[in-house]
């Protein structure tokens, strides 16, 4: 019988300034360019920012603190931390893991769709029918199939991303993630901020502003507004599936860990606010061109936002071929940097318990996810499935995930006032009392009346009109593999020491409390 592998010294960021950039890159994706500004439309514009903002305060933040204070305190992976917790919780570290499987697998697709577009803007390839052009002639889509026809116009480029990717992650923490970040992140700030100066002296910017900034007051006494707010703040500040507590192991024992916390939460919503500047302020000018009003655009949600109604965009007004280079290249890099930290998650994972190494982790974990990606994600029913994909580990599983991490936290292990003495022992200024009080209350009852409202919806009527066997076997049945796969993984033996872990002593909970 082989005797378990002493685990190696832990990798580290060379500093502050690299976890910040690497979590910021993170945090900035696509949910920050696409998503945000859909759901403000589609959820009273103005008004919609006041509901995004208190999700911010009483969800997002103490959410991203509780993933923080999680790592730096129990130094590992997801799985590492909740055994830490109590050997009857390491499933949802697994289950968390699963959840950035299952998202890595989709979300190199959509950049890959972004880095072919940089060249269709060149001369605008899509013609007058941009819609039928994504559907049609570039995905070659087949509605809610399951077919095996791989475009290859789609495989090709994916299989280079991945390659790329899967090098980055070999590379480790400070050498391939710090570094790629330290490139990526102010070349996007830089190609994204110009894109927005651009779009705010188009005709009809004004009038666009004026959409996103003027409330809807009647909005805000629906409650499907706020439930769409604490949705988009899980969803854009990488929360409750394994990013941010793995990426804050990494960070050294005496780093200043709560305000940099507040700094990736603010950097992360600035972004988006920026992101809804710019995205209004071309749909002002498209409104202006079409003469109607900008309630009356069509197309204003999801990949149709970024695949038809940008080009449609770009194709009308002038210089336009520089805005979509600017645009989907900025889109491509921000899927980059998310998409790293996705798969980061799982690496960590299977390097400290299976006691691989990075390089065979990349070889054999992210080799089996670059195969499922390339076979679901570049075939013609490739659109269908990543869209119900997409909906039900970020709408059930992720919810889920924040849900049972704040009940075991709070309830199970009573870590609670543990968590945040070692946040007061390690940061400058004072978490206080109310960070407990939203973790262990106000967060879990708020996102369950998400989840309910979600699954009552999910219930009632197939997502997106999809048959119900397609959207049972590929919705349920990617959260029933999520679940199971993370049964099975804990019961795996570990390769390297876990258990014999100690924290480092705190001062006495009651002075660090006050």
């Amino acid at each position: 019988m082989s005797e378990r592998a002493a685990a190696p010294a832990r990798e580290q960021w060379t500093g502050q300034y690299g976890f910040i950039l690497a979590a910021i890159g993170s945090a900035v994706g696509l949910g920050n360019i696409w998503r945000f500004p859909g759901v403000a439309y589609e959820n009273g514009g103005g008004a919609f920012l006041i509901p995004y903002l208190v999700a911010l305060l009483t969800a997002g933040i103490p959410v991203l603190l509780l993933d923080y204070s999680l790592g730096h305190r129990f130094r590992g992976s997801a799985p590492t931390v909740f055994r830490r917790l109590g050997k009857k919780y390491e499933p949802l570290g697994w289950f968390q893991v699963a959840i950035s499987f299952v998202i890595a697998t989709y979300y190199t697709v959509i950049i890959v769709w972004a880095i072919r577009y940089i060249g269709f803007s060149i001369d605008m390839s899509w013609g007058e029918d941009t819609t039928g052009f994504f559907v049609n002639d570039f995905l070659r889509d087949e509605g809610a199939t399951f077919s095996t026809d791989i475009v290859g116009g789609i495989f090709w480029p994916m299989l280079a991303v991945w390659l790329g990717v899967l090098a980055v992650l070999a590379l480790g923490v400070a050498r391939g993630i710090e570094r790629a970040n330290r490139i990526f992140m102010p070349l996007l700030v830089i190609l994204f901020a110009a894109m927005v100066v651009r779009a705010l002296f188009l005709e009809g910017a004004v009038d666009g502003l004026n959409a996103f900034f003027t409330p809807n007051w009647e909005a805000l006494l629906d409650a499907n507004v706020w439930i769409a707010a604490y949705g988009q703040i899980f969803f854009s500040l990488s929360i409750a599936f394994g990013i941010m507590l793995t990426y804050s192991s990494y960070l050294r024992r005496r780093s200043n860990v709560a305000p940099t916390g507040f700094v990736v939460a603010f950097a992360n919503s600035s972004f988006e606010l920026l992101a809804g500047i710019g995205v209004f302020a071309t749909l002002g000018f498209m409104a202006a061109q079409q003469g109607i009003a900008i309630d009356d655009l069509e197309g204003i949600t999801g990949v149709l936002l970024s695949f038809a109604t940008f080009p449609q965009i770009v194709s009308m007004m002038p210089g336009g071929p520089i805005f979509g280079i600017l645009f989907f290249t900025s889109l491509a890099l921000a899927g980059l940097t998310s998409l790293i930290s996705i798969l980061q998650v799982v690496s960590a994972a299977f390097q400290e318990k299976f006691g691989l190494s990075r390089v065979q982790v990349s070889l054999f974990i992210g080799g089996l996810a670059m195969v499922i990606s390339l076979v679901l994600y570049s075939s013609t029913s490739g659109l269908a499935i990543l869209d119900t994909v997409d909906k039900y580990t970020n709408e059930v599983g992720v919810v889920l995930s924040a849900i049972a991490t704040c009940l075991i936290v709070t309830v199970g292990a009573r870590k609670l006032p543990e968590l945040r003495a070692h946040l007061n022992a390690v940061s400058t200024g004072n978490i206080g009392r109310w960070w407990s009080v939203l973790i262990g209350a106000v967060v879990p009852i708020a996102l369950t009346v998400m989840l309910v409202t979600s699954l009552l919806d999910l219930f009632e009527e197939p997502y997106s009109g999809y048959p119900w066997g397609f959207v049972t076997a590929v919705g349920w049945g990617i959260v029933g593999l999520m679940v199971v796969a993370s049964l099975v993984y804990t019961l795996v033996p570990w390769r390297r020491p876990v258990d014999d872990f100690r924290p480092e002593p705190l001062p006495e909970l009651e002075e660090v409390g006050r």
